[in-house]
């Protein structure tokens, strides 16, 4: 049987339909899905175990340690430099690995570490939990987009061979990434100042 022009199209239309809605609404959700089950904490640690960090750039490498009296600040800088640490700049930092999550794992060998910048990564963060267990995080490059860094966390192959990669926040990148003056608690000038006196009045000899 001889499909007439207008036939043909019709048939075509209705398939080129059928495989939009497929990879579109259907693979997609299905990839959605998985994406979602991939979504994961980075660590599993609460900020009130960890004792003392190791920040490290392409500029410093920033010694942390948690203040052991109760008073403020909770943070000290223990080297380049010694003295107390900004603690709003070192909770952002916290809050980002206690709360942080991997948007995404890719499982890929332990050679294409270089097409992520892991192996010459912009940063390296090392964790000393009380108990004395450590942790890491490695910083890489953004994504193609722009929206995610690549990073690892307690890096180690797999039986495979091959090692995870993790899509995380950027907000790492702008935790880490600071001049030290920014690390240091910041200075009250106010308490620098020189009391304020007001001289007396000379008296007057009388003639």
């Amino acid at each position: 049987m001889k499909l007439s022009k207008t036939t043909l199209i019709l048939i075509l239309l209705t398939l080129g339909l059928g495989s939009f809605v497929y990879f579109h609404e259907i693979r997609g959700a299905i990839v959605r899905d998985e994406t979602k089950e991939q979504k994961q904490q980075i660590f599993s640690f609460g900020e009130d175990e960890v004792q003392s960090l190791t920040v490290t750039t392409r500029k410093l490498t920033l010694n942390l340690e948690r203040n052991p009296e109760s008073n403020n600040p909770k943070w000290l800088i223990k080297s380049p430099v010694s003295g107390p640490a900004n603690d709003a700049i070192v909770s952002y930092l916290m809050d980002l690995l206690v709360k942080g999550n991997s948007e995404q794992t890719l499982s890929t060998p332990a050679k294409d570490l270089k097409e992520f910048a892991l192996d010459q990564p912009q940063a390296t963060i090392n964790i000393i939990l009380k108990n004395r267990k450590s942790h890491q995080l490695i910083l890489g490059k953004s994504n193609f987009n722009g929206r995610f860094l690549y990073a690892q966390a307690d890096p180690a192959a797999k039986p495979d061979g091959n090692i995870n990669v993790l899509l995380i926040s950027t907000d790492f990148a702008n935790a880490v990434n600071r001049e030290l003056s920014e690390w240091k608690q910041p200075v009250d000038n106010s308490q620098k100042l020189p009391p304020l006196t007001i001289p007396k009045p000379t008296p007057t000899k009388s003639k």
